[in-house]
């Protein structure tokens, strides 16, 4: 009973997770999954006066900050639809939801529940993605449809890969960390499994943040484990990609054109260093509080050269042929940076630096929890290493939230005098 009552709290967070299963439907701007996580904020918001458990001091300051700089460029949008749609998805991303997570995990048992969960999505999603692989109805990729989606359709082709590579950032964490036997080789068995629809997705940025983050991960639990499962992903890769052809010429393809920038490079490429160069001119001439929230496609044709293209195609997955106009820089850092300027990338940018020091702190001064504290730095640094080829947008944006939430709770949140994570039972 008591097991119950500790995990009953998360179910909100967990549900968010769960929707984001369903389909996505084209052109729909709120999702289900976006409805759950207001309905946990809400739960959250009542939890925090019924229990009298509000936010530790340190908490409110590192998540108060980013409201300073988001609040800043709202006032700087060119409409205020504008300023409304976009502070209310950056307050809803980067503060709402963590906050509601780090009231609504309890303990332990909560934290793992959420992680678990996470490990499931990424199994559905993934599935789906290897079947569309399969049957050849997955989005186009080279006049073939054979790109990994999921339910996200082609309009997003970035949601399963974050969806994936979440789901193998946790299941890294949770199985380097347990002491339970049953547990680390349930993770152990996942995280092999979950590279298959990763390597199908295409995504260039999520394989490189998920292979650092995982080898941040194994270096913290140990250099001589880490050596070892290094061996054995390259043998796993080899036989996937090598012995049984497994999409073996598209991913040479696209692990190749990751290094061409100069040396002829794919017109994805060109287009995504044209609008990081675009996002540095508009800060160059908005350095302090940028051009404004939602903002940067307004200016992107006044600062971007003659080499961007004027949309990405997308097709298949059940959807017709369209053009996709781009309308971010794909970088995180330099969307902040050239909608919201200095002052934005200090207050929300600096917020996830502090947040993330302080959970690598206490991870580093902690032999217990290590089966939630591992995947939860692992999943805030997943989301600072991709935040540098991909920015937000799509039904996935609402995880960003929950893994700042899960590292806030690790770092960050506290009863009667302890760390929450360290207060709940083993």
């Amino acid at each position: 009973m008591r097991r119950v009552r500790s995990v009953l709290p998360a179910l909100p967070v967990v549900a968010v997770v769960v929707l984001l299963g369903l389909p996505v439907t084209p052109g729909r701007a709120a999702t289900p999954a976006d409805a759950a996580s207001a309905l946990a904020v809400l739960c959250a918001l009542v939890h925090a006066v019924w229990q009298r458990a509000p936010l530790t001091r340190t908490a409110a300051v590192v998540f108060g900050l980013p409201v300073v700089g988001i609040a800043v460029a709202a006032a700087g949008a060119l409409t205020t639809g504008d300023a409304v749609a976009g502070l209310a998805r950056y307050l809803q991303v980067f503060v709402l939801v963590p906050i509601a997570v780090v009231l609504l995990v309890r303990d332990r048992q909560g934290a793992r529940l959420v992680l678990w969960s996470l490990v499931g999505l990424a199994l559905w999603q993934g599935g789906i993605g290897v079947r569309q692989y399969l049957t050849e109805t997955g989005a186009s990729y080279q006049g073939a449809d054979i790109r990994a989606v999921g339910t996200f359709g082609p309009s997003d082709v970035m949601g399963m890969a974050t969806v994936v590579s979440l789901g193998v950032v946790a299941a890294v964490g949770l199985a380097l960390g347990t002491k339970a036997r049953r547990q680390r080789i349930l993770a152990t068995v996942c995280a092999p499994v979950l590279l298959l629809p990763l390597a199908l997705s295409f995504s260039r940025g999520a394989w490189i943040a998920t292979a650092l983050t995982c080898g941040a991960l194994l270096l913290l639990a140990g250099v001589r484990r880490a050596a070892k499962v290094f061996a054995a992903v390259a043998a796993v890769c080899v036989v996937l990609v090598g012995g049984l052809g497994l999409g073996a010429s598209a991913l040479q393809e696209r692990l190749t054109s990751i290094t061409q920038v100069t040396d002829a490079p794919d017109q994805s490429v060109v287009d995504r260093y044209t609008m990081w160069a675009a996002a540095g001119d508009m800060w160059s001439g908005h350095p302090v509080t940028g051009v404004g929230l939602k903002a940067f496609p307004a200016h992107r044709d006044g600062h971007a050269s003659l080499a961007l293209s004027s949309g990405s195609e997308t097709g298949g997955a059940g959807q017709a042929y369209r053009r996709q106009p781009l309308l971010s820089p794909h970088n995180m850092y330099l969307l902040i940076l050239s909608e919201q300027g200095l002052l934005g990338l200090l207050t929300v940018a600096g917020s996830w630096l502090a947040l993330l020091l302080y959970a690598l702190r206490r991870l580093r001064r902690t032999v217990r929890a290590r089966d939630c504290a591992l995947p939860a730095c692992g999943l805030l640094l997943w989301q600072l290493v991709n935040f540098l080829y991909a920015d937000i947008g799509g039904p996935a944006t609402i995880l960003t939230g929950i893994c700042l939430g899960l590292a806030a709770w690790w770092a960050l949140a506290a009863r009667d005098g302890a760390p929450a994570a360290e207060a709940g039972p083993r």
